[in-house]
């Protein structure tokens, strides 16, 4: 498991740079403007949409197909597959329909602050990016194919290509006409699931034309679903406040947010995807074989793990949040102004990362427990929150407020998870794992004031990117140095690991 971690770690650091690439390369050619907020919001639509049903059915069918595989063996966890396969490409046509008969409306419902002009941009590009979810919701089932297999890789990789289209399709769209951000967007998506062909056919997935509504497999995955598919609606709706206040609260509101919320996510899809990744289907399984030492060991490591990485850069974010922002986006269109409001944004989102990153720990045992109403719960209670801080918030710090808000909610609602799963798993550990936390903590916080200090009395005198770099490589220094005077376990079965890796190397 920490092998596989590993493996796609690294792949991840490749892949989420290009993916950062993919931010820097829209901001160079349209900045924070009415075109990059009309192409967001293209491809936020779809997205949105279809998340509310694929994230569902991706997290409910990796326990179900285990499921189907032991009792019923290969075969019929094939015709398992393809069946719910074929039924989201039924659902995804339906869902284009509506979408194509109820544009104008759809789109209103996240950029009612859109002008004239910008508002029909912003019809037309939705109505031609809505074709992509057919192929997302294939991807989601075969990814999570993939992974019951034990190959993580192929998965880690389905970024590759798709942020290489989307950087031509910027290029392009520069060139000739922005029309082709939307085509580009449909592209991204079809070159994902064309990638990904190869690698289930290798791993022996035998698609098979059946559509069996009344299967009850079937039936069982969409019960749990439902939950799953109401939290993430209700988190879609945050979504969708979110990108409504902000198009009301200056012009470019909407890409300084998605701008700072790609740093986030950057975050913790280099250090939180690739453990949850690993672990949700090894969960599963101990769940299944009731092997509930082996439960609590992962789910344990996995947190200590994440905090190692997350903790750090957090602290990092926010003490050099502007430095940051001004090295990554300070270029082309995009000027100091649009720094100035992501950065802020930057800043009040690095506050949520780490109950973000150990919610989407602690939501998989719940799921592997087949219990998904208790993560539904839990987020109709966070958003709840976050639209009454959203507009609370949003009035005194603007698109910061928007951030805060959701960094709050997100802290509270995790506290209730990990309330929740100690009352459904008894003697848990966490004790342990919160004393190694909070000496993560402090290592952090030490590691802050050095970088902060540091920056300070460098960027008087040498450029601020160039100081930007000093501070980091002396904090992350720091960092590391406290982290092995704090003895956490896990660094030393790290470093064994690394050392025991070495003369194997040599040898050969």
């Amino acid at each position: 498991m920490k092998k596989n971690i590993a493996i796609i770690m690294i792949i991840t650091v490749f892949t989420k740079l290009l993916g950062f690439g993919r931010e820097i390369a829209l901001t160079y050619f349209y900045g924070a403007s009415a075109t990059s907020d009309v192409y967001l919001i293209a491809q936020t639509i779809p997205t949105t949409i279809f998340a509310l049903v694929g994230t569902g059915l991706a997290t409910t069918f990796i326990p179900i197909y285990n499921k189907v595989q032991k009792e019923k063996g290969d075969d019929e966890a094939h015709r398992f597959s393809s069946n719910v396969m074929n039924s989201v490409v039924i659902l995804t046509a339906v869902i284009i329909i509506v979408v194509l008969l109820f544009t104008p409306q759809v789109v209103k419902l996240f950029a009612p602050g859109f002008t004239d002009e910008t508002m029909a941009m912003a019809i037309l590009y939705t109505r031609i990016s809505i074709f992509g979810i057919t192929f997302s919701g294939m991807i989601y089932i075969l990814n999570a194919y993939l992974q019951l297999k034990d190959n993580f890789t192929i998965p880690a990789l389905i970024s590759l290509p798709m942020n290489i289209v989307v950087i031509f399709s910027f290029y392009l769209a520069d060139k000739l006409t922005d029309v082709i951000l939307a085509y580009g967007l449909v592209a991204s998506v079809l070159i994902q699931l064309i990638f990904i062909l190869p690698s289930v056919i290798k791993n022996r997935f035998k698609y098979k034309l059946v559509l069996d509504l009344k299967d009850v497999y079937l039936r069982e995955m969409l019960i749990l679903a439902i939950p799953i598919i109401i939290g993430t609606s209700v988190n879609q709706l945050n979504v969708l406040v979110d990108k409504n206040i902000a198009s009301r609260v200056a012009v470019g509101g909407i890409s300084a947010l998605n701008y700072a919320n790609r740093l986030n996510v950057f975050i913790q899809g280099l250090f939180v995807a690739p453990v949850v990744t690993v672990i949700y289907p090894s969960i599963s399984k101990q769940v299944i074989n009731k092997d509930f030492t082996g439960l609590k060991k992962v789910i344990n490591e996995s947190i200590i793990y994440i905090s190692l990485l997350v903790i750090p850069a957090t602290v990092g974010a926010m003490v050099l949040a502007k430095p940051i922002i001004e090295l990554l986006f300070l270029r082309g269109q995009f000027d100091q102004v649009a720094a100035d409001m992501t950065s802020q944004a930057l800043f009040f989102y690095a506050l949520g990362m780490f109950a973000f990153a150990l919610r989407e720990v602690l939501s998989r045992v719940f799921y592997s427990y087949k219990d998904t109403k208790t993560p539904t719960i839990n987020a109709m209670i966070g958003v709840s929150l976050n639209i009454v801080l959203n507009l609370i918030l949003s009035r005194y710090l603007g698109i910061g407020g928007l951030a805060l808000a959701t960094s709050i909610s997100a802290a509270v609602t995790t506290y209730l998870l990990v309330r929740s799963l100690r009352k459904k798993v008894q003697h848990f550990g966490f004790r342990d794992t919160v004393v190694k936390i909070f000496k993560i903590a402090v290592a952090s916080i030490i590691m802050g004031i050095v970088a902060y200090g540091l920056f300070s009395a460098l960027s008087s005198r040498i450029s601020s990117n160039l100081s930007l770099v000093i501070s980091i490589s002396f904090a992350g220094a720091t960092y590391f140095i406290m982290i092995l005077l704090l003895k956490i376990d896990e660094i030393k079965n790290i470093i064994r690991l690394v050392k025991d890796k070495l003369p194997s190397r040599t040898s050969k």
